[in-house]
């Protein structure tokens, strides 16, 4: 959410970082509905000014047995009151509307974001890895022979499209993945394991950005709980509504969990395979920074999430998103996509994210500073570390051998039992 009084100080410049968001002369409705609030307030208070007033002078004209004075002073309390009532009703109802008018705007791009309608106009800022040259032509995850525990037919059975069944050595697999990610984070990355719960309220949906903005995207339950479509939403809200110690900063959390996603924008994308689904699991990393430490913060965590793909030997590329492209709650994104020879492209696999502020000023978490004076908003990170699913894809299809085999990366081999191979005739 956004800082009232800067949008009063300069409306200019925030309709300029609106306006590479695609949304034009965002300030003007802001502005008066903030006057209208301002008046409703001062009225408010100048009615209890008056009441006060009439409060003090009621006392000496009884004392005085002048009973008409008496009477008119008694009046005019009883109307100040009710206008005041007014006054500050109207105020409540202002705010409200403010406040959601405000929740439905996204963040402010960081200066460095490229202009760009799309994902076209992203940029590339690293390569890392050389593509595999296949001497056979190289066949999409779902394609293989050892992907015979990818069951998709009786999913749907089960839950309709874009759901899966994984059974044997491709569960085992896809185990192994989610297992090396989190422990690599908790014992090289110094991230905090976490478990956290995959239901959660409205507040915590809003305070992320998830609401009221993007509700056709995620799934609620009948008695309003919501599904996590990331545990960016449950591990950033760790601190919603909390005053932390300057000495208790940065935060680095990570979890692995199941999400959900109805992926309501999507008809007709991706529908073969596994690589976009309602259900999916994700270890996600997320920090809570000093301001003045989130840009190292980020570069910090985009390191952690390639490093598992270079561990993993797999090829990868790292974007910078451009302004149409970059997410509603994000100041800066960088995406990291993996080569997927099946397709013959790169495809994204982790989204690393700056909010700055913007996520702290919805939840009210702040810290107080060592130094003294007010406490501040944190500034809030997230990013995937990685999305268990797509690196089961990338495993499958950079490792495919000929026959239809595919080869297990050393780095998983401790935890697959030193199975080295997964063969369908095994």
């Amino acid at each position: 959410m956004h800082d009232i009084r800067l949008i009063r100080d300069d409306p200019a410049r925030f309709d300029t970082a609106m306006g590479l968001r695609g949304l034009s002369g965002a300030s003007a409705p802001i502005l008066a509905l903030d006057d209208r609030r301002r008046a409703a307030i001062h009225a408010a208070e100048t009615a209890k000014a008056a009441q006060n007033a009439a409060s003090k002078e009621v006392g000496a004209a009884k004392a005085a047995g002048d009973e008409a004075r008496f009477d008119a002073l008694r009046a005019e309390m009883a109307e100040k009151k009710a206008e005041i009532a007014r006054a500050e009703a109207e105020a409540k109802d202002l705010d409200a509307e403010l406040t959601d008018l405000l929740m439905g705007l996204p963040n402010i791009l960081a200066p460095d974001v490229p202009e760009g309608a799309d994902e076209s106009g992203n940029i590339e800022v690293k390569r890392h890895g050389t593509p595999r040259e296949f001497d056979f032509a190289p066949r999409e995850h779902y394609q293989l022979a050892a992907a015979d525990g990818l069951d998709f037919e009786r999913a749907a059975r089960l839950s309709g499209s874009r759901f899966a069944v994984l059974t044997g050595e491709i569960a085992r697999l896809h185990r192994a993945l989610a297992q090396f990610m989190l422990d690599t984070h908790v014992t090289e990355n110094g991230l905090l394991e976490t478990i956290t719960p995959v239901l959660v309220r409205d507040e915590a949906m809003l305070g992320t950005g998830q609401l009221p903005k993007f509700a056709d995207d995620s799934y609620r339950t009948t008695n309003g709980w919501w599904l996590i479509p990331t545990a960016e939403v449950t591990l950033t809200n760790l601190v919603a509504g909390e005053t932390l110690a300057e000495s208790d900063l940065p935060r680095r959390h990570a979890a692995h969990t199941l999400c959900f996603r109805s992926e309501a924008g999507s008809a007709g994308k991706d529908t073969a395979g596994m690589l976009r689904q309602h259900q999916f699991e994700k270890v996600e990393m997320v920090s809570i920074t000093h301001p003045d430490h989130s840009e190292d913060e980020q570069l910090r965590m985009l390191a952690c999430a390639e490093g598992i793909l270079e561990k993993l030997g797999l090829p990868y590329r790292t974007m910078k998103l451009c302004s149409g492209d970059t997410g509603f709650g994000a100041r800066r994104t960088f995406d990291i996509e993996v080569w997927l020879p099946g397709q013959n492209t790169y495809r994204e696999i982790s989204s690393v994210s700056s909010c700055w502020d913007f996520q702290a000023r919805r939840m009210n978490a702040r810290f107080k500073p060592e130094a003294g004076g007010k406490p501040q908003f944190v500034h809030t990170l997230n990013g995937s570390g990685l999305a268990v699913g797509r690196a089961l894809i990338a495993v499958l299809e950079n490792y495919q051998q000929e026959d239809g085999s595919v080869a297990v990366p050393d780095a998983l081999l401790s935890y697959m039992g030193n199975i080295a191979l997964l063969s369908p005739d095994r």
